[in-house]
């Protein structure tokens, strides 16, 4: 009921901010600009009497002309005194009125409204206060997030809240909202492996794609505390690597290949980098979707560079063919991104990176690498999670 009280009193206060202009008649720029203001003029005449005074007085005229300026003067301010605003207008006609317009405001322009929002609004969707929206979040993630946020506005020493929204930043982008959690992560459940490669990672994705001092030595120390996550060998290599230490950084890219099992899906990141720093790329299984057969390699060893690059091109793109019609091969999306990457296509790169992601998330374990794999090869992945 509340609802339709304001929305009446806003309806009059629009209808009269209309009606005014209306019911004064013809606006301003209807006045005959070289009509003098009438109180100026009144005053004027009043001077004048003044001054017809002071002639008489000082005999300039006599007292037969005095009175009759003076009955002129009189005459001219009583009929300026006697003049209604609406005489100042030019033709001194009637004032104007406009009554469809009027009809129009009063009437149809709210009945419009009215009836229009039915149609278009929710009239009988109950309210919905931000409390009690976070108490019934549902699957809605902001609303979740907020929830978590909070409660850990008025239990900031909740080390488990910051462990759950830290990994939820870093997904969103929010960066240095996902540094702090981290860190507070770190403050309140102790140093750990994954909360150590966490804030690594948010440092490095903040700092674009460089592992920067306090990356490094968090990788360390998780490292050194065992942590067994590939993640923290292959951001230590790369460390090496943008150092300019290629052979430490070969040797480390190597190291790591041999001990991840067959078929894992960083496997043809580790062969990039490993090719980037001199040495030679991994073998790749022979039933790998989209790879060349042993007669199409032995074929390319004799072509021209420029048919050689034709024929790599053709491969990716029926690759890329192949994914769009069965996209639940996690392999060929990275394998996709890493060729268009090195085909210098950053374009397609994305494009084939958000398509990925579209067949395995984000917020998931392989969709993870795809992403990781992404940003080693310093490809805007914003713009794939958009």
């Amino acid at each position: 009921m509340i609802f339709w009280i304001v929305i009446s009193l806003l309806t009059v206060v629009a209808a009269v901010a209309l009606l005014l202009p209306l019911l004064r008649g013809d606006c301003p720029s209807d006045l005959d600009p070289a009509t003098p203001d009438l109180a100026g003029e009144a005053a004027v005449y009043r001077d004048q009497l003044q001054e017809l005074d002071r002639d008489k007085a000082q005999g300039l005229i006599s007292a037969d002309e005095a009175d009759y300026a003076r009955a002129e003067i009189a005459r001219r301010l009583l009929s300026v005194s006697g003049k209604a605003p609406g005489e100042a207008l030019v033709g001194k006609g009637p004032i104007r009125r406009h009554p469809l317009a009027q009809v129009f405001i009063i009437i149809l322009l709210p009945a419009i409204g009215l009836g229009l929002y039915p149609l278009t609004g929710s009239p009988g969707l109950p309210d919905q206060p931000l409390a009690a929206r976070l108490e019934n979040p549902g699957t809605n993630m902001d609303l979740l997030v907020a929830k978590a946020e909070r409660h850990l506005a008025e239990n900031p020493a909740d080390g488990r809240g910051w462990d759950i929204l830290a990994p939820i930043y870093f997904k969103g982008g929010r960066l240095g909202d996902a540094e702090l959690a981290y860190r507070n992560g770190l403050r309140l459940n102790g140093v750990s492996p994954e909360r150590l490669a966490g804030l690594a990672e948010t440092l490095i994705a903040a700092a674009d794609g460089v592992v920067t001092a306090d990356a490094r030595s968090a990788l360390e120390e998780a490292q050194r505390l065992g942590g067994a996550n590939p993640r923290i060998a292959f951001y230590l290599a790369l460390a090496i690597e943008q150092d300019g230490r290629k052979p430490e950084a070969l040797a480390a890219f190597q190291a790591l290949a041999s001990q991840s099992p067959a078929g894992a899906p960083w496997l043809p990141l580790l062969s990039d980098h490993i090719v980037r720093n001199g040495g030679q790329p991994l073998a790749e299984p022979a039933t790998a979707p989209g790879g060349p057969t042993e007669e199409e390699i032995a074929a390319s060893a004799a072509m021209a560079p420029a048919d050689r690059l034709a024929m790599v091109r053709g491969m990716v793109e029926s690759l890329d063919a192949k994914l769009k019609q069965d996209p639940d091969n996690f392999e060929g999306w990275m394998r996709l991104v890493r060729s268009y990457a090195m085909l210098q296509q950053p374009d397609q790169a994305v494009a084939a990176l958000k398509a990925g992601l579209a067949a395995f998330p984000a917020d998931q374990g392989q969709g993870q690498q795809l992403i990781a794999a992404a940003r080693a090869l310093n490809l805007p992945v914003d713009e794939a999670l958009r």
